[in-house]
């Protein structure tokens, strides 16, 4: 039986370290809502553009030290200061967005697994199902459609199946979302 492979996009994240430690420390919010959106910090969001400058604090006045050039890229707030909000990316790398660079929208990449990092990540017919519809390289990027604590469906430019939650970044362990 043959199964379709679905690559990564070339280079997610174009890294540009222009300068020094300047920054500012908004106050740490974990586990609680966002004091501007009132939304839960930590949570997941997406990059809305192509083209993202993403700051060492959160002003226009910190200098750019990264540029994000992948809509959709699955990223996570973890701290909110007025229209700012730090965030992670699946790489450990913490930066400042403006906030209307963020969308709400549920996207995920698939990870690799330590020792195994070019193994192929089996995509199913159905959650703990055992029919293959794909296999997906790491750091491939989709939209989470639904996750049951254990499963996810994620789809994307030729793909559409259930993914074992584990094996997605962009969700969180047991996370459950219709």
């Amino acid at each position: 039986m043959r199964h379709r492979i679905v690559g990564a996009a070339l280079a997610a994240i174009v890294s540009i370290v222009l300068a020094g430690p300047s920054h500012v420390e908004a106050t740490e919010i974990t586990g609680s809502l966002g004091s501007q959106t009132r939304l839960p910090v930590p949570r997941f969001v997406s990059l809305k553009s192509e083209r993202v400058n993403a700051r060492m604090g959160p002003t226009r006045d910190h200098e750019v030290v990264w540029i994000y050039q992948r809509s959709g890229l699955p990223v996570e707030v973890t701290a909110e200061f007025e229209n700012w909000r730090r965030i992670r990316d699946r790489d450990g790398t913490e930066t400042w967005v403006f906030h209307s660079m963020l969308s709400g929208r549920r996207t995920g990449m698939v990870q690799q697994q330590r020792g195994h990092e070019n193994e192929l990540v089996s995509l199913m017919d159905r959650a703990g199902g055992n029919r293959i519809v794909a296999r997906l390289e790491p750091r491939v990027q989709g939209q989470v459609r639904s996750c049951n604590r254990t499963w996810c469906r994620f789809t994307g430019d030729g793909f559409d199946g259930w993914i074992e939650q584990s094996r997605l970044w962009g969700v969180y362990p047991n996370e459950q979302m219709d």
